[in-house]
């Protein structure tokens, strides 16, 4: 894709990831799920593009980024699918080498696909600014690093900051150290961070709430199983859904056991952009669909015959289907009214037929 291509997906995009949008913005985050294999990091780009995302994500970092070398008990971490294991450890086999990076963005950006990734401080921003990544993410366990959080910002690019753990003081804190910082667009994502979350805790409702509190664009970082979760926050009003995505849950990695597969991927994409359509503007009366079947609505019909000069009753005048009659809300001022000629079982009734 010529560089002048990329430039204009990436102000699209980004005016996307900034609320300014028609449509909802679907982010498959690679995370761990290459398995430290390059061959596979580019299929899972690939198929990502096959199954509707707007964008790939990675995560910038290296063990040594996040934490050091130590195996006291402050380092060691027990959870059932990540083992007993300290926290080093765990990022040697997650983390994405970087010298891989340039590359893989340039894959993205073939397919049309935003490429970006988590900065988790600031030799990643460097590092992403040196190959033009299109916004930063700020991930939950760094929202209250608010020093990295101003570093970003400082590059004036679209920053989105996951809120998982947080509470109003510290996101507010957050927000306000990336604005003072030149910040822009900022988005801000609903995020539990369980591993895998479960709905009972997700708390969507949140959301326009955020919006309101905030007045930014929120999106949903989901790390539960399945889709619905992330379905149903767009009806809430996320403007961005994050989901982790693996080709095969079968590919043991740190984040498989959260993670959606190509088909699952493929599915949310398609239930969320009906969800979208389905949302629409607020419109009272009929729809161009409805319009045909209005004449299926109710009116008042002879349901018996009726002699000239009879009496109208509710025996002989009933509110039935279909609407060529006069309308049911007349339905007691026609009572009592006579008959102004003989009526046959079945017409519909209209006013110059009664006296």
């Amino acid at each position: 894709m010529p560089d002048i291509m990329i430039k204009a997906l990436f102000i699209r995009q980004g005016a996307q990831m900034a609320g300014r949008k028609d449509r909802v913005f679907i982010i498959a985050e690679i995370s761990a799920n290459h398995g430290q294999k390059f061959a596979r990091a580019v299929e899972m780009i690939r198929a990502a593009k096959r199954c509707g995302a707007d964008a790939v994500k990675f995560q910038a970092y290296n063990p040594d980024i996040i934490t050091i070398d130590a195996n006291s008990k402050y380092f060691r971490i027990k959870h059932p699918s990540w083992g007993n294991q300290t926290l080093y450890e765990l990022y040697r086999q997650s983390y994405t080498p970087w010298n891989w990076f340039k590359r893989l963005k340039r894959v993205a950006d073939g397919l049309g696909l935003v490429f970006f990734a988590s900065a988790f401080d600031r030799t990643s921003v460097d590092f992403l600014e040196e190959i033009g990544v299109s916004c930063h993410k700020i991930s939950s366990f760094e929202l209250i690093d608010l020093p990295l959080i101003e570093y970003a910002a400082k590059t004036k690019k679209p920053i989105i900051l996951s809120t998982g753990m947080a509470t109003i003081l510290e996101i507010k804190d957050a927000v306000s150290a990336a604005k003072k910082a030149g910040a822009k667009d900022i988005t801000l994502m609903k995020c539990v961070s369980g591993y895998p979350a479960v709905p009972e805790e997700m708390n969507i409702r949140t959301i326009p709430d955020m919006a309101k509190r905030f007045d930014l664009p929120i999106g949903l970082s989901d790390h539960t199983c399945g889709t619905s979760v992330a379905v149903a926050a767009v009806s809430l009003g996320a403007i961005m859904v994050e989901k982790h995505f693996i080709l095969s849950r079968r590919l043991k990695t740190p984040d498989s056991f959260f993670s959606v597969e190509p088909h699952e991927f493929a599915a949310l994409v398609s239930c969320i952009r009906t969800a979208e359509k389905a949302l629409g503007k607020v419109h009272y009366g009929l729809t161009k669909g409805e319009r045909d079947n209005r004449i299926f609505r109710r009116s008042i019909f002879a349901v018996r015959d009726i002699v000239k000069g009879s009496k109208l009753t509710q025996d002989n005048v009933k509110s039935i289907r279909p609407a060529y009659g006069i309308a049911p809300k007349y339905y007691k001022k026609v009572l009592g009214k006579n008959a102004a000629r003989n009526i046959r079982k079945g017409t519909p009734l209209t006013w110059d037929v009664l006296i």
